[in-house]
């Protein structure tokens, strides 16, 4: 297994088996796929600090859309979005980031993220 998959493994691990977006369960007819949280455009790294699993359909409607925009839009779909899994995948990038160091175009991004999270889910951080 490549490192690729290996990380998207973990990540439908750490998620419980479903879509942090939908909140559908992974099997055959909903397979996950990696969804970077800082898109690569924006600077993000591919670590498995910024990677979840989320469904073909979340991660091609998210696009380029920030997580808390992605979050507020889901929930507002009627999905069942992880507004604690998103809080505890961005802090962990972020602890990631504050160890390794370098990721100068994330940071800002990460930041803000974080902070809208924390006004949009109080109990999600």
């Amino acid at each position: 297994m490549n490192g690729r998959s290996r990380r998207l493994d973990e990540a439908v691990t750490r998620q419980g088996g479903r879509c942090l977006w939908c909140g559908r369960a992974f099997g055959p007819l909903v397979p996950p796929t990696t969804d970077h949280l800082v898109p690569r455009v924006k600077g993000g790294p591919s670590w498995a600090e910024n990677e979840v699993a989320a469904c073909r359909r979340c991660n091609g409607q998210r696009g380029h859309t920030t997580p808390v925009d992605w979050l507020l839009e889901c929930s507002g779909r009627g999905w069942q979005p992880d507004a604690a899994a998103l809080a505890a995948a961005l802090a962990s990038l972020e602890a990631a980031i504050a160890v390794r160091g370098g990721q100068r175009r994330a940071r800002p991004y990460l930041a803000g993220q974080l902070r809208r999270l924390a006004r949009a889910h109080p109990a999600a951080s």
